[in-house]
Parts: structure tokens; C-alpha cells; sequence
């Protein structure tokens, strides 16, 4: 029997150990293709897809690229569609396939590469919904005016294992005049529930002799769900809105039981500091530690945590806090809903004094550099800046979207500004942009296609148009409203929409349907 040459690549041996092991689960990766299986590609949350080998900026124009399809849903899709390539699906063969959740507490899977045929309708689609069972109705939950949503039902982004062949989803319904949230884990071949599910979703905390409970009624899961080292991380807060009944929740489950697994209340016995951030995910390092940031609240050291990058830790069944960041002038913030908006950026290692760091923004535009090991709590004599954490860069993105990483650059983006890349080199923030793009009216998280270091193109939604920049340049190379004809137009989006691209297209989600773009 021949045996492996220790000359054969490392990255050789690691291809045929994935594609045995996606076997196992009913998932053949085809050549090139790399899944994707959480909000905005990995759990560093980088927003970048390194292995996008098909679009490129020269052929992302509008002669050669434009809208392919479009699939119909029963509601919103305000979560991001995620990606598996050579799925077996029973008595429908092998299918690249995308996911998608609607607010109508729907899952649905599609040919991710075409809407013809046998590909018209849905792989398979499941409803959590029945006789009694519906969708929360803005007019029974309230505080529908930010959002502009009618319905609550499924608002994150879900998220894969590809391995076990488990999809996760968190789901709000309206039963009896009552209020439930559920934790489903569905086969990705069929949709159908695994064993153990669905669970509904209950906590507690203790703070200095008191418990808190989670409330459904205000509660809303927007950030997308992580799973990191075998459990989920699932964030909460408020319907867009302070109501005095909400406050920021990190519930943790055990991926393969669905058992709790720990739960922390950023607001213990206060309300607010909601854990929103406009919809992306809690972010993992390779340790395992979790981050995310609050919205305005109240704030106390070390229990209360408003306006603050909060660092989690997992013990067993136990989740805790590790550490934290507070600005100096949290109190101006939480006067003027100025909060840390946006999800964590965690940054690959540096060179430099401080190899760990993070990068956190609000709608202030303030965008701050944290030393993971350090994060520096909070500096309550200073006046104009924050002196104890690694760099802070004020003015920089005011309303901005979550920031991206690629090639050694941070890119933020905001409204009335322009899309700006900023060096980061041996573990500090340029003070001079490297590349900026014209001004845009406002605009959604942005995310990054590359093939590695090469080939990058950063996608937009703005407003209702899909705009495509070269990631080098930032020079406009496509933009979805000037196509012939109104060939591209999309839809209506729901409020703080997502896009993904995987094996050369780009997936939309609008308020009731996905639109699919790629090269004509």
C-alpha cells in the first residue's frame, strides 16, 4: 500500500481530508469551490472571500455581468445566504446550493446555480409555522418604526456546519398571544429537524444576588449566529428601539445536544444595550473568545455594559466575561444613540508591539484599535480621547457599516462619505487612506471577493443598487441601476440587507425574493 511522501503540500493533505469528511455529510466540494458557511465568510468576521476565482475587476461590468435569477420567498430575507457546493439532496441529486430564513419563519434551499427546469422551485423549504402559529406582528411587539419591518420571525443570519450537516436557525413566533424563540438545527439534504430539536430558548443570569430572566416579548436575535470550537453563540436585544423591557443577551448552546451552555446579560437589572449590530455576528479569535458590541445603555464598570466591546470566555457550561473596552465619553454617546453599532472585526496576527488586536466602530465614526490581551476597560480621566487602548481614529466613518479586512487593509464605509481603505501595518492604523472611492449616499455592509491576495472586488448595496469597486483602486468598476434596459434592477431591500458571493455570483436577498448575480 503506497504511503503519503512527506513532500506532498500540507494544503494538499488538508483538501482530501475535507473532501472526506464533506462526503461523510452528504457534501462533495468540487474544485475551487469553498463553502460558506457564516456571516461574512469566517468568524474573524473579515468580510472577505479569498477564494472568489471567477469575478475578477475586469469582468465585473456591465457588459459582461448583470442579473442571472431570481427566486421567490414567502417574506423578507434580512439574514445573509450562505453556500454549500455538491450537496446530495434525496431524490434530487447533487446541487451547489444556498440557504436562505425570511422573516415569515421560513428555510429555504436552492440551485445556487440556476432557476430553470427542475431548478425552479425550491430544493426543499420548511416552515416553523402552523395552526396558531405566526409570524410577531410589528403592531403586537412594537417598536417597527426604525426597522420598517411588518413581521418578526427569522432576522439572522443562520449558520453551517458542513461537517455534521447542520444548518442552525433562530426563530421568533407569536403562539396564543405568547412569545417563543426556538433554536432548530436542519439537515442541509432535507430540511427536517435533527434529533433534539427544535429547543426553546430560556435563560438566566445572577448578579449580586439577583437573577435576571430573558424576555421574549422585546428580545430580537439580529446578530447572525456563530459557532465557534462546538457551541453556538446566539446575541439579543431590543426591536430597534428602547422600551425599558430589553436588554443585550449572549445565550451559548452546545452545538451537537442543543443544551445550554451558558448566558451572559450585558445589562443585568437595567434595560437597553442591545447587542444589534446592524446584523453581523459575535466574532471568534483562535483561542476561542468571543467579542461583540453593545448599543447605548446605561453603564457601570465592570456589570453594566452601554457602548462597550465586551470579550467573552466559555468554561465548560459556563460563559463569562474576559475582558472589555468602555469609550471615555459613553455618557455623550448613549445621550445621542451614537452606539458601537457595528460587529468586531478581528484582525489575523500582527507583527509589531501588540500581535493580538481588534477593531471596533460606532455611529460616531470612531473606529478603535484594541489589543485583545489588554482590551483597557475604561479611562475615566480622559477628556478627548482613549489613551489606554492601542490607537483610536476619530471622525473616520460616522454611521459606517462593519468594517472589512483584506490585504493588510481595513475598509470602512459610511453615509455621505466615500469608501475608504487604511493600511494596517505592524499593528497600527495609517493615518492617510490608501485608496478612496467617490462619496456614496449611504449604504450596507460591504464585503470583499479575492482570489488570496489578488483579483479583489468590495460589493455594496446602496439603497436599492448593487455597486462593485475595485478593492485596490476603489474605483467604481459596476454599478446594477446604469444597465441596459434595467436589466439588473433590484427590488425593494429590507432594512440593513445582506450580500454574499460564492463560486462567481452574488446573492441578494429583497423582501420577498433572492436576486442572483454573475457573468452573462
Amino acid at each position: 500500500m503506497p504511503s503519503f511522501n512527506m513532500r506532498v503540500p500540507a494544503i494538499v493533505l488538508r483538501g482530501l481530508l475535507c473532501s472526506i469528511i464533506f462526503s461523510i455529510a452528504g457534501i462533495q466540494l468540487g474544485i475551487a469551490q469553498s463553502p460558506v458557511t457564516t456571516w461574512h465568510f469566517d468568524n474573524l468576521h473579515s468580510g472577505t472571500n479569498p477564494n472568489e476565482t471567477i469575478l475578477t475587476p475586469q469582468n465585473v461590468n456591465r457588459t459582461s455581468f448583470g442579473k442571472l435569477f431570481t427566486q421567490t420567498v414567502d417574506g423578507a430575507v434580512v439574514g445573509q445566504a450562505l453556500y454549500l457546493p455538491a450537496v446530495t439532496i434525496p431524490n434530487k441529486g447533487v446541487h451547489n446550493v444556498v440557504y436562505v430564513a425570511t422573516m415569515n419563519d421560513s428555510v429555504y434551499a436552492f440551485d445556487a446555480d440556476g432557476a430553470t427546469g427542475a431548478n425552479s422551485s425550491p430544493l426543499w423549504q420548511t416552515s416553523f409555522l402552523g395552526s396558531g402559529v405566526t409570524p410577531v406582528p410589528i403592531a403586537s411587539q412594537g417598536c417597527g418604526g426604525t426597522t420598517g419591518w411588518s413581521t418578526v420571525g427569522i432576522v439572522s443570519t443562520p449558520v453551517i456546519d458542513p461537517v455534521a450537516g447542520t444548518i442552525y436557525v433562530v426563530a421568533k413566533t407569536h403562539e396564543n398571544s405568547t412569545y417563543v424563540h426556538r433554536l432548530h438545527a436542519l439537515d442541509v439534504t432535507t430540511g427536517s429537524e435533527k434529533a433534539g430539536s427544535p429547543v426553546v430558548i430560556t435563560a438566566s443570569y445572577a448578579l449580586n444576588g439577583i437573577t435576571n430572566t430573558f424576555a421574549d416579548y422585546m428580545q430580537v436575535n439580529r446578530p447572525a449566529l456563530l459557532l465557534a470550537n462546538g457551541i453556538l453563540y446566539i446575541a439579543f436585544g431590543s426591536n430597534g428601539c428602547r422600551s425599558g423591557l430589553e436588554s443585550g443577551w449572549v445565550l451559548a448552546y452546545n452545538a451537537s445536544t442543543l443544551a445550554a451552555a451558558g448566558a451572559f446579560d450585558v445589562e443585568p437589572s437595567k434595560s437597553a444595550a442591545a447587542i444589534w449590530q446592524r446584523g453581523g455576528g459575535l466574532s471568534a479569535d483562535s483561542e476561542g473568545y468571543i467579542y461583540g458590541a453593545t448599543a447605548d445603555g446605561p453603564f457601570t464598570a465592570g456589570s453594566n455594559f452601554g457602548q462597550s466591546v465586551i470579550k467573552l470566555s466559555q468554561s465548560g457550561s459556563t460563559l463569562q466575561l474576559a475582558d472589555w473596552f468602555t469609550p471615555y465619553n459613553e455618557a455623550d454617546l448613549d445621550d445621542h444613540d451614537m452606539d458601537m453599532s457595528e460587529p468586531v472585526l478581528v484582525l489575523p496576527d500582527q507583527t509589531g508591539t501588540y500581535p493580538h488586536l481588534a477593531a471596533a466602530v460606532g455611529k460616531e465614526g470612531t473606529i478603535y484599535l484594541l489589543n485583545r490581551d489588554n482590551m483597557g476597560h475604561f479611562c475615566s480621566t480622559c477628556k478627548t480621547a482613549d489613551a489606554q487602548i492601542v490607537q483610536e481614529m476619530a471622525g473616520y466613518a460616522p454611521n459606517t457599516g462593519a468594517l472589512v479586512y483584506w490585504n493588510n487593509m481595513i475598509y470602512t464605509s459610511a453615509n455621505s462619505s466615500p469608501i475608504t481603505a487604511i493600511a494596517v501595518t505592524n499593528g497600527t492604523l495609517g493615518t492617510a487612506p490608501v485608496a478612496q472611492s467617490k462619496k456614496v449616499t449611504g449604504g450596507h455592509s460591504p464585503v470583499i471577493s479575492a482570489n488570496g491576495s489578488a483579483a479583489g472586488v468590495l460589493w455594496q448595496l446602496n439603497g436599492s443598487t448593487l455597486n462593485a469597486y475595485n478593492a485596490a483602486t476603489l474605483a467604481t468598476i459596476y454599478q446594477s441601476s446604469e444597465a441596459p434596459n434595467k436589466r439588473d434592477v433590484l427590488p425593494a431591500l429590507p432594512h440593513f440587507a445582506n450580500l454574499m458571493i460564492a463560486n462567481g455570483k452574488v446573492y441578494v436577498g429583497t423582501n420577498n425574493s433572492v436576486v442572483v448575480y454573475g457573468l452573462l
